[in-house]
């Protein structure tokens, strides 16, 4: 998994409640068992008029808006069905953080254990930060747990737990990894029954 500590970047609002999985990755994307290739079906529906034409109004389709890696959102994002698909279709885009008003608990848990950071603030913070135009840049501060913009700062909770593993670019392999010595001599021990 890839470290976050600190993230400069530029950020894209869609401010809407209740943006659920299926919104993010239609169904009919689901085939691919690798966790890259979704990106460019990120928000599908919304993001293209008709196949392979995309909706110039969309803000992802905006010039000006690529190479964004922080979303803005509102409510309850992430809702619906529990597909990992979701988080591997924001991640493939570019996307490495998500702040929300709140997440669906399998959207949240499939967020951390892939290395996409969601953070939770309030409703006016979110829509300050939203306002924040293309070009300028919001700064996470993951050791700090501060969101900072325009000269004011907003504090987020993160659990110790994954707040270590992002810091640290750990997923639960490489935790397991770090015993590698130890379960050998563990397995050493096993008698052989050949």
């Amino acid at each position: 998994m890839e470290k976050i500590t600190t993230i400069d970047s530029t950020a894209i609002p869609i401010m809407r409640d209740n943006i659920d999985t299926d919104i993010l990755i239609p169904k009919q994307f689901l085939k691919n068992i690798l966790k890259t290739g979704y990106g460019k079906n990120l928000f599908y529906d919304w993001r293209y008029e008709k196949p392979n034409k995309p909706n110039p109004d969309f803000i992802l389709n905006k010039p000006e808006r690529q190479g964004a890696e922080i979303l803005i959102s509102g409510e309850n994002f992430g809702c619906g069905s529990s597909r990992e698909h979701a988080v591997w279709a924001l991640k493939d885009w570019g996307f490495r953080v998500v702040i929300a008003g709140g997440y669906s608990d399998i959207f949240y848990m499939n967020s951390t254990k892939n290395g996409l950071l969601a953070i939770i603030l309030p409703k006016d913070e979110r829509e300050f930060l939203a306002q924040a135009p293309a070009d300028a840049k919001i700064t996470v501060d993951l050791p700090n747990q501060e969101v900072r913009y325009a000269g004011k700062t907003f504090h987020f909770d993160i659990d110790p737990l994954w707040k270590h593993k992002f810091v640290n670019g750990l997923d639960d392999i490489g935790i397991t990894m770090n015993y590698e010595q130890q379960i050998e001599d563990y397995e050493a021990k096993i008698p052989s029954f050949n």
